[in-house]
């Protein structure tokens, strides 16, 4: 798995209710520490609440889980 297939993975997720997510962070996770990146950037138009307060509630939900985010505006 790369880093553009667990984030295409989490777009998924986040399109069909979150479901999965929580997996789609692990992978994420793993390939961004295989990869030494400290933070993923996030498209802000694959996002299914695409305005400040969807991007503030999941860049919480994934520090919460150990991975910071950026987002590409």
């Amino acid at each position: 798995m790369t880093i553009e297939s667990a984030l295409e993975a989490i777009y998924t997720s986040l399109e069909n209710d979150n479901k999965g997510i929580d997996e789609s962070i692990e992978n994420l996770k793993a390939e961004m520490k295989a990869a030494e990146m400290a933070e993923v950037e996030i498209e802000n138009e694959k996002l299914p609440v695409p305005n400040r307060v969807g991007r503030n509630m999941l860049k919480s939900y994934f520090k919460k889980r150990g991975v910071k985010v950026s987002f590409k505006l």
